[in-house]
C-alpha cells in the first residue's frame, strides 16, 4: 500500500475543504452586508405636509365719505317794484229834471180782496162696522147654557189679509152666570174667526146680542 498517494489525496481533501470554507464565509459576509445596506436603502420615508404659505389678505380700501354739498348761498332779496294805479277819475253825472207835470187818471184803487172762507171741518168718522169693509158675516151660535135672559157684547176685531187675527170683547151687559158668559164669548170670537170674509187690512166693531129664554 502506498502512503505517499493517501497522504496527498488528504491533504488535498482538507485544502479543497478550507477553500470551500473560505468561500462559505465571503459570501455570507457578502450577503449580510449588502442585506444591511439593501435595509438602510428601504428605511422609511417621513413625509411631511407642506402648508402653503397663505398670502396676507389686502388691506381694507378706506371708502372716504363724499364732501357736503356745498349749496350756494341764497340770492340777495330784491324788492319788487312798486307799481302805482291811478283810478279813472268818475265820470260826471247829468242829472235832468222832467216839467211835464203826470197825467191826471180817473182810474179808482181796486178794493182789497175778501178773505177767503176757512174750509168747513171735515166730519168726524167712527169706527168702522163690519158691515162696512167684510163681505160675509156669520152668526155666533147661542151656545147651550143653564142661564136665561139678555145678554150684550161689543166686539173690536182685527183684520189682516182679509181673516180676523184678533179679537176683544167688551161686555156691555152681561150674564149672572160666568160659564154661560165665557161660553157666549167663546161663539162670537170662533164665528168672527171663522165665518167673516173682510178683504184688506182693517179694525172693525160689531154688536151682538144673545137673548135666550
Amino acid at each position: 500500500m502506498n502512503f505517499a498517494q493517501e497522504n496527498n489525496s488528504s491533504s488535498r481533501l482538507t485544502g479543497f475543504g478550507v477553500v470551500v470554507l473560505i468561500h462559505v464565509l465571503m459570501a455570507y459576509a457578502l450577503a449580510s452586508g449588502l442585506a444591511k445596506k439593501v435595509v438602510q436603502a428601504i428605511a422609511p420615508i417621513e413625509t411631511k405636509v407642506i402648508e402653503e404659505v397663505k398670502k396676507p389678505p389686502p388691506p381694507v380700501e378706506k371708502v372716504v365719505p363724499p364732501p357736503p354739498d356745498m349749496k350756494a348761498p341764497p340770492p340777495p332779496f330784491i324788492p319788487p317794484p312798486e307799481v302805482q294805479v291811478t283810478a279813472p277819475a268818475p265820470a260826471p253825472t247829468i242829472s235832468t229834471q222832467s216839467q211835464t207835470p203826470p197825467p191826471k187818471t180817473d182810474v179808482h184803487p181796486a178794493p182789497p180782496p175778501a178773505p177767503v172762507a176757512a174750509p168747513a171741518p171735515a166730519p168726524r168718522v167712527g169706527p168702522k162696522t163690519a158691515a162696512m169693509v167684510c163681505t160675509k158675516m156669520g152668526k155666533p151660535e147661542v151656545p147651550s147654557v143653564n142661564w136665561s135672559g139678555r145678554a150684550e157684547f161689543k166686539a173690536t176685531a182685527t183684520v189682516k189679509a182679509g181673516r180676523v187675527v184678533s179679537v176683544e170683547l167688551a161686555v156691555i151687559r152681561g150674564a149672572s152666570d160666568r160659564k154661560a158668559q165665557r161660553a157666549m164669548q167663546n161663539a162670537i170670537s170662533q164665528a168672527l174667526a171663522d165665518t167673516y170674509e173682510c178683504p184688506g187690512d182693517h179694525v172693525f166693531e160689531q154688536d151682538f146680542v144673545f137673548n135666550i129664554e
